[in-house]
């Protein structure tokens, strides 16, 4: 009976390393998508606010590169494969491109909304990992939601 436990043990361990495996490639798509769609806001962004918005989102996706950058490390250090092209990043995320239609108050909401998106999968990452046991990925993910958190508040201030 020991050996049917340890091999279902073994089977929900591949399961959850799979699933996390997944959820973090989900993450190196949205952040990657998010990069490229501030980088958008940043060059297009128009408007009495120009100033305040360019020089906001140029240190947002500088942020994400960082976050971008280490997700994808720590995919690679449990083993995993980052995605690593535009065609698979637009596969997986569940992040949209900028429409390039956008308005400022547009591109900001937006970002509060995109912002909560990748909470909730950081969120679901943090969870699976504690599963399987990998404090080092439930912590980088628990620091990055900490950061999220402090921009949606900010931005939602910043649209009244």
């Amino acid at each position: 009976m020991a050996k049917a436990d340890s091999k279902s043990a073994n089977k929900a361990g591949k399961t959850n390393k799979s699933s996390l495996e997944q959820v973090l490639n989900e993450q190196v798509a949205n952040l990657n998508v998010l990069y490229v769609k501030i980088h958008n806001y940043h060059w297009y962004v128009k408007g009495e606010n120009f100033f305040t918005l360019h020089a906001k989102f140029e240190e947002l996706y500088d942020e994400v590169t960082e976050k971008m950058d280490a997700v994808a490390e720590r995919l690679l250090t449990i083993k995993g494969s980052p995605a690593a092209t535009m065609k698979e990043y637009l596969e997986i995320a569940t992040i949209h491109e900028a429409t390039g239609k956008e308005d400022q108050r547009a591109m900001v909401q937006t970002l509060v909304e995109d912002f909560a998106t990748l909470s909730e999968s950081f969120q679901e990452g943090i969870e699976l990992a504690d599963k399987a046991g990998d404090e080092a990925t439930a912590d980088l993910l628990t620091g990055f939601i900490a950061d999220l958190e402090k921009h949606m508040w900010m931005l939602r201030t910043y649209l009244g």
